[in-house]
């Protein structure tokens, strides 16, 4: 796992304290467009709890672009999963740099105690990217998802389990050799059962600079799959429970046993896995994983809303699956979602 890596879910997570001083950063004033609303985009009833964030003030408003409306949909496709997270936009200025703009956003939730924080990040000209920080730039608008979502229906080509159509993509972008990543099958299992209608793809992201046998296993599941789609999974299962012995001196025999277990003819798979194909289409696996902005394994893809497989809560993973299906418009087969919690509770 690339430790540098920082996943979208995460990215906008607000940091807790006192609010920000907009003035200090504030451009030089000038009239908005329009004023604008003062929008808390998830309700919270007054009689609960009072509105716990300040007015918003038109000053803080200098750019045309984005609207708020614009930033309330974004926000909402990466938080709306959490019906007790509320937040209000605090700003959207004009920058030193042309066209632009800095969104500040006020967060909290709808608990009688909670502390209210802030985040922000930038939107690029084209409105298309926000800039979070130094390491990390994420789709933005109103469905953040939808390109990385097509980019998977049309390109993810890994083993798959479950539903025949791709109407709910659960794509793993996984490393055979990776730790994680077998950890992560347990969790892998469960959203197969818990998610009937979703095609749960394996898609091979071997990260050979740090799993010097993760390329070769990912040739070798790449021509299992070839021959039969659900041997696949017991192939991997196998080369998962046998991690350890992806070694200089047992590895080849560990993947082979793999095949043989999985019902097919490892001199066949050894064959193929060492072609010119196979290597460009491993490889072509990676390039996709790259082109979807995964930077890091194990990493879930629900239609294109790039989530972690580790250290966030199932019933969490289960929420964000369900709501991106409703924002999708598609069934997940699932009985309702229980309310997750925060990816900030610990």
């Amino acid at each position: 796992m690339k430790k540098s890596a920082i996943v979208l879910i995460l990215a906008l997570a607000p940091v807790f304290g006192a609010f920000t001083v907009l003035a200090q950063s504030a451009a030089p004033a000038q009239a908005p467009a329009s004023a604008p609303k003062p929008l808390q985009l998830q309700s919270l009833d007054p009689t609960a709890r009072p509105d716990p964030f300040p007015p918003v003030n038109p000053k803080f408003f200098t750019a045309s672009s984005p609207t708020v409306d614009t930033v309330n949909a974004f926000l909402k496709s990466l938080w709306g999963y959490d019906p007790n997270r509320i937040w209000r936009v605090a700003a959207i200025q004009t920058t030193s740099a042309p066209n632009v703009s800095k969104v500040v956003v006020f967060v909290s939730d709808k608990g009688p105690n909670a502390k209210v924080g802030t985040t922000s990040f930038f939107v690029t000209p084209d409105g298309k990217h926000a800039i979070v920080d130094a390491a990390n730039v994420i789709s933005f608008g109103p469905t953040p998802f939808a390109d990385t979502r097509k980019l998977l229906q049309d390109r993810a080509d890994g083993a798959y389990r479950g539903s025949s159509n791709k109407d709910l993509m659960l794509v793993e972008f996984a490393d055979l050799q990776c730790p994680h990543c077998k950890e992560a099958q347990a969790t892998m299992d469960r959203l197969a059962q818990d998610f009937p209608n979703a095609r749960i793809v394996f898609q091979n992201f071997p990260i050979a600079e740090l799993h010097p046998f993760a390329f070769k296993a990912a040739a070798y599941g790449y021509c299992v799959t070839k021959q039969n789609n659900d041997a696949f999974f017991a192939y991997a299962a196998d080369v998962f429970d046998k991690q350890a012995a992806l070694t200089p001196d047992t590895g080849d025999q560990t993947l082979k046993d793999a095949v043989t277990k999985a019902g097919l003819n490892p001199a066949a798979i050894d064959s193929c896995a060492a072609t010119e194909d196979t290597k460009k289409a491993v490889e072509g696996s990676i390039k996709l994983a790259q082109d979807a902005s995964v930077e890091q394994t194990p990493m879930l893809a629900v239609n294109g809303h790039l989530l972690p497989l580790t250290g966030v809560p199932y019933e969490t993973l289960k929420a964000v699956i369900s709501y991106q299906a409703v924002q999708d418009g598609v069934s997940t087969g699932a009985a309702p979602a229980r309310t997750a919690p925060s990816l900030n509770a610990h």
